[in-house]
């Protein structure tokens, strides 16, 4: 479960590890298929989710409404649905952020 999976054309699933109530929100690191993400909102009420979709939307440059939980809503451990963009395209942009 801890890799990108492809799911149908143009939609992506990936595995995202949350760390909630950090300083900042950012791109921890990429390493065996899984995003490791600080957020900076607390893990109340679903403000470490809505600023998680905020964060990686920007990330991503997709709309929010493009990404979704697919499960994992109270976990730390999710995995992001991201919708108009292949894994390829994904794996790139998360990549990228990384040089």
């Amino acid at each position: 479960m801890g890799q990108l999976l492809k799911m149908k054309k143009e939609r992506t699933l990936i595995t995202v590890q949350v760390q909630p109530g950090a300083s900042r929100n950012q791109v921890a690191r990429y390493t065996d298929g899984v995003l490791h993400v600080r957020i900076a909102a607390p893990p109340v009420r679903g403000k470490a989710n809505r600023e998680l979709i905020a964060f990686l939307s920007d990330v991503l440059g997709v709309s929010k409404s493009s990404l979704s939980i697919e499960k994992g809503h109270t976990s730390r451990r999710k995995i992001i649905a991201v919708e108009g963009m292949e894994q390829g395209e994904v794996v790139g942009r998360i990549e990228g952020l990384e040089r």
